[in-house]
């Protein structure tokens, strides 16, 4: 299934990976890989996977686009490897995820990575959580081992229920013998439907600090700031929105004195929504 141009020479590279259509937060995961390639170096396309086969095309539809001369072409949904360097040698993989055969292509991409000398893997992606959009974003972390799981801390919290494709591959890495870590960027549930430049600024810091990535993460502190700002001019003009972020912030050891989330949702979300130049 996967389409190898050519296989880039790289030295115990770290696989990055990032999935869409399942959780992600503040487009937490796909807004790092997009801080990710910006700043690679010698960045390389060099294979793709074909999801034509393997995708519900209505679900994940094609995109059309013209090209020079007028032209109309169609792009089918594909997962993408690109190669390149931050401080050391990456591979960013990344694209929707397939409606059938997950373990297929967790095979095709494993086999590709023990090709590439992978030695160390990653998810990225975001989760909605009960926290304030003016506190700084914890990252949370998921281990294949418990070895790594001790050197990650802080864990996400045990759950049992329906996953993704991405920790799918996350566990299948893991069984290859590639130790592979998911972080999840908790993004206030409040503004999980909006993109967040602080949980993308979270999660760089985050994979600057396990990987050793050499990465510029002042690149983001404007749009964080900007961020905060819009988020607070929203909340400035819905007090009772605004109070019951305030009693989030206040939170108290009785989880049961909280506010739920889902009262903020739907009144900052649709200020958010109404103001696109926010991010």
């Amino acid at each position: 299934m996967l389409t190898v141009e050519r296989w880039p020479p790289l030295r115990e590279p770290l696989l990055v990976v990032a999935l869409t259509g399942w959780v992600d937060a503040g487009f937490a995961g796909t807004g790092t890989m997009e801080a990710l390639a910006a700043q690679l170096d010698g960045a390389e396309e060099f294979a793709t996977l074909d999801l034509t086969d393997l995708l519900d095309l209505q679900q994940t539809r094609p995109t059309a686009r013209f090209v020079s001369g007028g032209l109309r072409v169609i792009e089918w949904p594909r997962i993408t490897l690109v190669s390149g360097r931050v401080g050391r040698d990456v591979v960013l993989l990344s694209g929707p995820e397939p409606s059938i055969r997950w373990p297929a292509t967790a095979a095709e991409l494993v086999d590709a990575a023990e090709r590439l000398g992978v030695t160390q893997a990653v998810t990225v992606a975001g989760m909605p959580a009960l926290a304030s959009h003016r506190r700084a974003v914890p990252v949370l972390a998921t281990a294949t081992s418990r070895g790594l799981a001790q050197e990650i801390a802080p864990l996400r919290p045990d759950y049992s229920g329906p996953t993704g494709m991405q920790t799918v591959l996350q566990h299948a890495l893991g069984l290859a013998g590639i130790p592979c870590i998911g972080l999840w960027a908790q993004v206030p549930q409040y503004v999980s439907g909006s993109p967040s430049p602080p949980a993308v600024r979270a999660m760089l810091g985050r994979l600057a600090e396990l990987f050793h990535l050499d990465l510029d993460l002042s690149v983001l502190d404007s749009r964080c700031d900007a961020y905060v700002e819009k988020v607070d001019e929203g909340l400035s003009q819905r007090p009772d929105v605004g109070e019951l972020v305030r009693r989030l912030e206040a939170e108290t050891e009785n989880q049961g004195e909280m506010p739920s989330a889902d009262e903020l949702v739907s009144e900052i979300e649709r200020f958010l929504r109404s103001n696109p130049d926010q991010d």
